[in-house]
């Protein structure tokens, strides 16, 4: 995917891969501060839905 420097070391990239597996975007400007919030930021551009916590599942007795 070209992220690698002329050094041979990665750069620091987003990968942004739909739910059919096919590209749909790349960040190539990440900032380690601001990491978090641009990349949520970027997947409500894309219109991402958010993904609700489920609660865990209860646990089995054991035996």
């Amino acid at each position: 995917m070209g992220v690698l420097s002329l050094a041979g070391y990665s750069n620091r990239h987003t990968v942004y891969i739909g739910k059919d597996g096919k590209l749909i975007a790349i960040d190539t400007k990440v900032s380690v501060k601001t990491a978090g919030s641009d990349l949520a930021k970027k997947l409500g551009e894309l219109k991402i839905a958010k993904k609700v916590k489920s609660e865990a599942p209860a646990s089995r007795p054991k035996g």
